[in-house]
């Protein structure tokens, strides 16, 4: 049994670096394969998601069994035998690193780095790699739309999980890099008027901000082309009318928790939103209810 896909022409790229796959291949192993190995910037990622066998390394033998994980790089000479009454069966990835898109900037801590110096490793996954493998075919197989930036994808977390096999659960040394000032005051401001719309205002805004009132409403116009009032008013009303869709809340209730002075307010300040009244609202819901 082979399931071969050699037509493909994938290129990931990871950290700066690239890779092409040139060989995805699902296979039983029902007679031995000779020894062999791969050039220059090649390597091969064999998983086993059953059967067993021995795999021959640099002439060193090694047990085959479910969920072993080997990797072999440049020039790394390998064979595999199959155990004739249970025969492994193996999922195999082909990558030849291409280039860096930064050449000589490639951090020694970087996935990419890490995978280009492994040229042999071999253990038990730990990383669960067998559904992003099943996943892979499933997606080969059917096409469906979007396949390819799928299969991208789970090729990138293939190269991922081979480094966390490698590395035992080490803690990353990169991380994200923080969000830029404007990007972060975006943040405040969103989260400000989606869970404090009833008691949010423009001076403790702009403290959260660190701007001034008028720096805080130039912000808004620029961002959002509206001011703090009507940002405020948008998501007071928008919660008004989910509020009314609530039989069991009365029309007081409703401008007390939307922290309303009085009812009238409350009304007023709908009618002038949405130009129908807040009691008419509700009767247009029930009656499309209805």
């Amino acid at each position: 049994m082979r399931t071969l896909y050699t037509d493909l022409d994938i290129k990931i790229t990871v950290d700066g670096m690239a890779f092409r796959v040139l060989n995805i291949v699902f296979e039983q192993f029902l007679r031995s394969m000779p020894k062999h190995s791969h050039g220059q910037n090649s390597y091969e990622l064999h998983y086993i998601p059953y059967g067993q066998g021995k795999v021959s390394i640099d002439n060193t033998i090694y047990d085959i069994v479910p969920n072993t994980l080997y990797m072999t790089g440049p020039y790394v000479e390998h064979e595999q035998i199959p155990v004739k009454n249970d025969p492994m069966a193996e999922y195999c990835l082909y990558f030849k690193l291409e280039s860096c898109t930064f050449p000589g900037s490639l951090n020694a801590e970087t996935v990419a780095s890490k995978f280009e110096r492994v040229h042999f490793w071999y253990g038990q996954d730990s990383q669960e790699l067998y559904p992003v493998m099943q996943q892979i075919f499933f997606e080969l197989e059917h096409k469906y739309v979007g396949y390819m930036i799928q299969v991208e994808a789970l090729l990138q977390q293939c190269i991922v999980k081979v480094v966390r096999n490698y590395e035992n659960k080490q803690h990353s040394k990169l991380h994200f890099s923080p969000s830029n000032l404007v990007d972060s005051k975006y943040i405040v401001v969103e989260e400000s008027f989606l869970y404090e719309y009833e008691t949010i205002t423009l001076e403790s805004l702009a403290e959260r901000l660190a701007l001034s009132t008028r720096q805080t409403e130039r912000f808004l116009k620029d961002y959002y082309g509206k001011t703090f009032l009507q940002k405020k008013a948008d998501a007071k009303m928008s919660m008004a009318k989910i509020y009314l869709d609530d039989n069991q809340l009365n029309i007081s209730e409703i401008a007390d928790r939307l922290n309303y002075s009085t009812v009238q307010h409350f009304s007023y300040a709908f009618k002038q939103y949405y130009g129908i009244s807040a009691s008419e609202y509700r009767k247009s819901q029930k009656r499309q209810t209805y």
